[in-house]
């Protein structure tokens, strides 16, 4: 059985690029370009991973990570992030983030993280 990731970024071409690495990497994969879908996605479906972009419009990524939490604390949640503010990246590991990714992103690096934490759960 394959784990399904959900990609959370406000930018279509991130989300479709994340979406066709990680489909040919063999996960189901969902996107959302809002906060707010992605909090409605954890709510309706089975997600073990999710990739979230930390500046996003509308609902930035602390506030969607801290509701991703409140309805799925299992989810696994890696912040995506151009910006290295420390203390933004302390305050999502407080709230619960496994792990934060820069962007821009070394694809294989992304897919090895991804792997990673997937198996560090499943153990």
């Amino acid at each position: 059985m394959s784990a399904t990731i959900m990609v959370v970024d406000d930018r279509a071409g991130i989300r479709k690029l994340l979406q066709e690495v990680l489909q040919s990497a063999g996960y189901d994969v969902l996107t959302a370009a809002s906060g707010d879908e992605a909090v409605a996605l954890v709510q309706q479906n089975s997600i073990d991973l999710v990739l979230l972009d930390m500046k996003m419009s509308g609902m930035d990524g602390l506030d969607t990570l801290t509701l991703i939490k409140e309805v799925a604390p299992q989810v696994i949640v890696l912040i995506m992030t151009a910006y290295e503010e420390l203390e933004v990246l302390k305050e999502a590991r407080r709230r619960g983030a496994a792990d934060c990714i820069s962007k821009p992103f070394d694809i294989e690096e992304l897919k090895a993280t991804v792997a990673g934490k997937l198996r560090a759960v499943s153990a």
